[in-house]
């Protein structure tokens, strides 16, 4: 006796369901994605072939090759703190509403004496109109203050010296000089701080280097 014969149909899937959580897992990365803020100074770094990235939440001190100092504190919720602790150390006499309003501006680039000023401007400063925080010598080195209100606002958090001090990048154009250079290492050291990372532009290992040998035989960059 013959086997019945079962009729084929078409399979129907509804997609849906799965469409919608495409959709809402695209829309989640869209949201939830940090972009990258766009620089308020921008210099020629010097090339290296060093790939480590930099902290999220890092305090970056910049130096033109006309050498000017400019001063960004990525972390918004410490910012308004070091400006603060600033404002009481050297008594600059700001209020409130002038240090939160300077704690927003993306970039610090002025004087001390011209941060009063600075705050209560109708019209917005670029960094390029800055003349840049005074650092040329030991004597007029206001960088100093910075710093000492950098570690002034983390003083007392989880973060130890070495956690700062990893925090701490500087990024200097190719043709800044080097007697400017030094007058930021001064800054620093002054503070207790003897170790910060330099920012450069990343480019290739040379072809046949130790690197490129290590890069070939691990590329994923995973530690051993």
């Amino acid at each position: 006796m013959g086997r019945a014969k079962i009729p084929r149909k078409s399979t129907n899937i509804d997609m849906t369901a799965m469409c919608d959580v495409a959709f809402l897992l695209l829309s989640f990365f869209i949201l939830a994605t940090k972009q990258k803020p766009p620089e308020a100074v921008t210099v020629a770094a010097p090339s290296s072939v060093s790939t480590k990235a930099a902290p999220e939440k890092s305090i970056l001190i910049t130096l033109t090759k006309e050498g000017k100092t400019f001063l960004m504190m990525g972390d918004d919720i410490k910012k308004k703190d070091i400006i603060a602790a600033v404002n009481t150390a050297k008594s600059l006499g700001l209020s409130d509403a002038e240090v939160t309003k300077i704690s927003k501006m993306p970039v610090i680039g002025v004087s001390l004496g011209q941060l009063k000023p600075l705050a209560n401007r109708a019209d917005e400063f670029s960094a390029a109109q800055m003349p840049g925080i005074p650092a040329k010598d030991s004597t007029n080195n206001e960088l100093v203050d910075w710093i000492r209100g950098i570690t002034t606002a983390y003083a007392g958090s989880e973060l130890s010296l070495n956690d700062l001090q990893q925090m701490i990048l500087l990024k200097g154009d190719g043709d800044a000089l080097y007697p400017d250079f030094k007058n930021v290492k001064y800054a620093l050291k002054k503070n207790g701080l003897y170790k910060f990372r330099i920012v450069t532009n990343s480019e290739n290992a040379p072809v046949g280097s130790e690197l490129y040998k290590l890069n070939r035989e691990n590329p994923a960059g995973k530690k051993e």
